[in-house]
């Protein structure tokens, strides 16, 4: 490495540990509002006889003689407990204990069984937390959650009606329906509530919720007509039969059955589901819920918030651990135990010649082609579906982990396939040396190559794993983060650690062996073009579908919303692994280093973001 590069690198090296460190000290600041609010980091066997994990939250000042009204915060499916921040900190900010809760099956929590309607999925069991703490004030515990953190809230209400003490006092749904019909008797308009204040967030834009159907199963109103339907209007008139009501009820005014009695409210705000966890608007809707229902300890306007600068802090933190990746892998690079990789002399570039930058870009359209055709064609296959979404009992138990790895895969193989071709058409006539250009280097420096990656993750987790321990925060931003784990995630890290490697490895090889052309002389446009046409189908597949659902009221037909979703944080992968590569390549001339990098940790970000079911 050149002793200028040498030097740059350790400035972002520095760079990178100093974006970790800061973002660590103010989401830690930020979370404890000035150090004001305890966080401990909790686990414990619960009623159920599971292990359950959350964050509690107790705010300085609350004790046995000066108890503090208390909610539980759940994430929804496929995410973990530091999903809720937005809303922990600003309860906890107010002076409510909150209990953030890892839901069976999700983040430190025993994986989730057969029985997913396990304690309301633990929602119920952090209640009976809370109902033991002696600073709580037992009259006044709420339940609040998203998606399926407000399934898990409908769980919890229906295991209160039936205890001999009921604990849940308020209720607060973010982005799943409330309970309108009961099974138990011809599915006939009821409150499940009662008593408790209760109130409702319906995206107008929801992906999953607030349609009404046809007795065929046909959608009659999409989500932004939610409020007008006669579920909506059982849900604000106390569960009354919609024939028998006279008034229509609206969106963002609170209801009360009769003086002083229980809240009933819907907020319909213009954003989608996922929206609904990084939404300033919703978190002010909960905060003057809770205000109305139980009173804020602390009284705090609800438009004055400051999660976003947490938010802000540990988005930082994650481009401080990208970075970190790449600085920390070229350090090792002056190490005498891999020095040997390092590159003599730079790789040449391919002449930009009128074939083959044909060849260039139908790559890049057919490769863009495979990726978005492959993706919607696994989402309507049956049997991925039903591993997918844990449905069929096999080794792979986190269902959605495999869906986007076995898809990576695809494109791996076809990227491959690509090559091949291009190879034997083009490449070999036109002077492309394989072993020159770095796609052979021998087993030795694949074997270095796989062994400097391993290091460097290690090292990158190492700083996760010691912040999270001091300070009790992670690397994330909305949909994507990097965070600590059990030991348990490395083995079924396992089993999708292969599917990445075919993927990551063989766009290293792309990237870098076969698509290096100087694109109007400047190597940052071919790699910038490299790195959009990476993520350019998960982007048209996301616009069309966001567009399609603005525009109708629905999602494209045969097109899920989940797998929409799913793409939020690959687009950002696909991009950030493909400069990562590239900056690799450029100063080893191996093309597998940044492909093992790549792997391991979008291997390590998936397992540890997502829900594990075992049957």
């Amino acid at each position: 490495m050149k002793p200028t590069l040498m030097k740059r690198n350790s400035f972002w090296l520095a760079l990178s540990l100093v974006l970790m460190v800061v973002s660590a000290l103010v989401a830690s600041a930020v979370q404890t509002v000035g150090y004001t609010v305890t966080v401990k980091n909790m686990s414990w066997e619960t009623a159920s006889g599971e292990s359950m994990s959350a964050l509690l939250f107790k705010p300085n000042g609350v004790s046995a003689d000066q108890k503090a009204p208390a909610i539980v915060v759940s994430h929804g499916w496929w995410n973990n407990k530091e999903m809720q921040d937005a809303n922990y900190v600003e309860l906890a900010r107010r002076g409510y204990v909150v209990l953030s809760i890892d839901m069976y099956g999700h983040g430190d929590s025993d994986y989730l069984t057969s029985d997913i309607t396990l304690g309301g999925t633990g929602m119920y069991d952090g209640v009976k937390l809370l109902a033991a703490l002696p600073y709580v004030d037992t009259s006044k515990i709420g339940v609040s959650g998203h998606s399926n953190g407000a399934r898990a809230a409908n769980f919890s209400v229906a295991l209160d009606n039936a205890a001999d003490k009921p604990l849940i006092a308020g209720v607060f749904l973010v982005d799943n329906d409330p309970v309108y019909t009961d099974a138990a008797n011809d599915n006939a308009y009821f409150d499940l509530y009662g008593t408790r204040d209760t109130g409702l967030v319906a995206d107008q834009y929801d992906e999953f919720f607030f349609r009404s159907y046809s007795a065929e199963g046909a959608v009659l109103t999409p989500p932004r007509e939610y409020i007008g339907t006669p579920n909506a209007q059982s849900f604000l008139h106390y569960g009354a039969d919609p024939k028998d009501i006279s008034d229509v009820r609206e969106a963002s005014t609170m209801y009360t059955d009769g003086d002083g009695g229980a809240i009933r409210v819907v907020y319909t705000p213009a954003q989608t589901h996922p929206w609904g966890t990084i939404s300033k608007g919703t978190v002010a809707d909960q905060l003057e819920f809770w205000d109305k229902a139980f009173g804020a300890p602390t009284a705090i306007d609800s438009g004055s918030q400051i999660w976003q600068v947490k938010e802000l802090f540990t988005a930082i933190g994650l481009i401080g651990f990208a970075i970190f990746l790449l600085a920390f892998a070229r350090a090792l690079l002056t190490t005498r135990a891999f020095a040997g990789l390092k590159l003599e002399s730079p790789r040449p570039i391919a002449a930009n010649t009128r074939a083959g930058l044909g060849w260039f870009w139908g790559a890049m359209i057919v490769s863009a082609l495979v990726s978005g055709i492959s993706y919607v064609a696994l989402s309507n296959t049956p049997w991925v579906q039903g591993i997918a979404f844990n449905f069929l009992p096999t080794i792979f138990t986190q269902g959605a982990v495999f869906f986007i790895a076995l898809w990576a895969a695809i494109n791996g193989l076809a990227a491959i396939v690509i090559m091949v071709v291009s190879y034997l058409l083009f490449g070999r006539k036109n002077g492309l040396n394989l072993r020159e250009q770095g796609l052979l280097p021998g087993w030795r420096k694949v074997g270095l190559a796989a062994a400097l990656a391993v290091v460097t993750v290690a090292a990158a987790y190492g700083i996760v794993f010691f912040l999270s321990w001091m300070l009790n925060t992670d690397f994330r931003f909305w949909v994507i983060a990097v965070k600590d784990f059990g030991a348990d995630k490395l083995w079924i890290a396992l089993l999708y650690v292969p599917f990445f490697l075919v993927y990551f490895v063989a766009n290293s090889v792309a990237i870098n062996v076969f698509n290096r052309f100087t694109l109007r002389g400047k190597e940052w446009l071919n790699t910038a073009v490299l790195a959009l046409v990476n993520a350019v189908a998960a982007i048209v597949l996301v616009v069309a579908q966001y567009v399609t659902f603005f525009v109708s009221g629905e999602t494209i037909p045969g097109f899920g919303g989940i797998f929409s979703i799913w793409l939020f944080p690959v687009i950002v992968i696909l991009m950030a692994t493909a400069v990562l590569s590239r900056k690799l390549y450029r100063i080893t001339g191996n093309p597998y280093i940044g492909g093992f990098i790549s792997a391991l940790v979008v291997t390590l970000i998936a397992v540890t973001n997502t829900l594990t079911v075992i049957y």
